[in-house]
């Protein structure tokens, strides 16, 4: 994979999130957490340098942001969809409602479009089981997905608008 270089304003970033965790090596998580809020990902250059600030190992950070699902180490769209694929779900239909965002998008899970607006995952559980099949855009949920419900709320994130009709919760 090639090596990215990191922007002056990312190096800076990075240096003060560190900075305001004291460059404790305790802090990693807060770090990452702060550091991808900001980046929008981890990528290895990002990680490579909170270790350096931190004092610490690259593996050791490397360890921490492949074993929690939160952190990422690609970028997400600015619109990532996530498909909820618990046991209630998948049951009632996940699969085929992220089939249908496949095709639409033509991107595979873990992928982001060309354009950089949509990235889209999948996830196990989101504690709404009552609702599913269920997929989230960000943090905005929407409930009882259908197959045929994709096309329109791809729309509604294209265009750029609020209103849906598709059930929230």
């Amino acid at each position: 994979m090639p090596k990215i270089k990191l922007s002056d304003t990312a190096v800076e970033t990075i240096r003060e999130v560190c900075k305001t965790f004291g460059n404790k090596e305790g802090e990693l998580i807060n770090v990452l957490h702060q550091v991808q809020e900001k980046l929008g990902y981890l990528p290895a250059e990002v990680q490579e340098m909170i270790a350096q600030e931190l004092n610490m190992s690259v593996a050791k950070v490397y360890g921490v942001v492949t074993f929690y699902s939160y952190f990422t180490m690609i970028p997400k769209g600015e619109f990532p969809i996530s498909i909820c694929m618990g046991t209630a779900c998948y049951v009632r239909g996940a699969e085929q409602v992220l089939s249908e965002f496949r095709r639409q998008l033509k991107v595979e899970v873990g992928q982001t479009t060309p354009d950089g607006k949509f990235s889209l995952s999948c996830l196990r559980c989101v504690g709404a089981c009552g609702l599913a099949p269920v997929i989230m855009v960000g943090e905005k949920v929407y409930g009882r997905v259908s197959p045929q419900q994709v096309k329109q709320i791809i729309a509604e994130y294209q265009e750029g608008c609020s209103s849906q009709s598709a059930k929230t919760a």
